[in-house]
């Protein structure tokens, strides 16, 4: 395996930026608004952004120096005049409205007006609110660190979270918490690239915290080399608890399943053949959530191996 590495040292700002941006994907984006102290409105999107905590609850974005000559956005002159922004959660339908939000206009221009947002008063700070986006966060800003004085350097706005707005139709049923397939999420890539959380795109991994699983280093060697078997389907197998594990009686019960019978019954002559043949309905059953009888069957193929 071969790697292209590189030494931010020896690299201009414009050169390690994309590899940068293009590496850590996708980020979720801060569309921040912000007031200047002459009451001036600015919205603009940021993607060096994330939730750092929820007691207190706090998000950090931050509006970097601009590579090209060093200079400072609007959003961080604001939030040193009037300490107040509202983070938005930008999905799919706002996209290229919240892009050309992102427009370099002069300070005291309007992005919501530019964009075509609507404006909604904020409850506890200054700045507007976008109407449009699914999910809004009322912030007070509790500190600004400068990252550095040279070109692309970070200024990180941390920010507290004085009141939460979210769209009632992506709020699950139960009332604790957010449907991602709702939601529509949007995050940023390198260069002109976004992703859309949605669909086929979204994917459940169980919390390895609920449980205490049994590792990668014990499951059984054929498992551990096999050339069928990916990573994930390694990780999957290993997050289970010992006493979870299908008994000797399970196992031998589960050669009656039709698709296990059939699978034995077909390439009785040939053991190699009825192994591999008995892996693959193992990852199939793994990647259908089947965890269990992936194992059940994945045992099975091991028997054939010493039989």
């Amino acid at each position: 395996m071969s790697f292209h590495t590189i030494d931010p040292a020896q690299l201009t700002p414009a050169q390690l930026h994309p590899f940068m941006v293009g590496a850590i994907a996708p980020r979720p984006v801060a569309f921040a608004s912000t007031i200047a102290a002459d009451g001036s409105v600015n919205l603009s999107p940021y993607s060096f952004f994330n939730c750092f905590g929820s007691n207190p609850p706090i998000l950090v974005f931050s509006p970097a120096n601009r590579v090209r000559d060093n200079s400072q956005k609007h959003t961080l002159q604001n939030v040193r005049e009037v300490a107040e922004v509202v983070i938005h959660i930008c999905d799919y339908a706002m996209v290229e409205q919240m892009s050309l939000a992102s427009t370099e206009y002069a300070k005291g221009v309007n992005e919501f007006e530019k964009a075509g947002f609507t404006e909604l008063p904020s409850q506890k700070v200054r700045p507007p609110r976008v109407a449009e986006a699914p999910a809004a966060f009322e912030c007070v800003v509790e500190q600004v660190i400068e990252l550095g004085q040279n070109n692309g350097a970070g200024n990180l706005i941390v920010c507290r979270v004085v009141l939460a707005h979210f769209r009632e139709d992506i709020v699950l049923p139960t009332g604790a918490g957010i449907d991602p397939f709702k939601l529509d999420a949007i995050a940023r890539l390198g260069g002109d690239w976004y992703c859309r959380a949605s669909g086929s795109s979204l994917f459940e991994v169980p919390k390895p915290n609920r449980n205490l699983g049994i590792g990668i280093d014990q499951l059984p060697e054929f498992m551990r080399t096999s050339s069928v078997l990916t990573g994930n389907n390694l990780g999957r197998l290993a997050n289970i608890e010992v006493q979870s594990m299908p008994t000797d009686e399970q196992v031998a019960a589960f050669r009656h399943e039709p698709l296990v019978s059939y699978t034995l019954n077909q390439h009785a002559a040939n053991a190699p053949r009825q192994r591999h043949e008995l892996v693959l309905l193992g990852q199939k059953l793994l990647e259908e959530g089947r965890l269990l009888d992936a194992w059940k069957t994945l045992l099975l193929a091991e028997s054939v191996v010493s039989e």
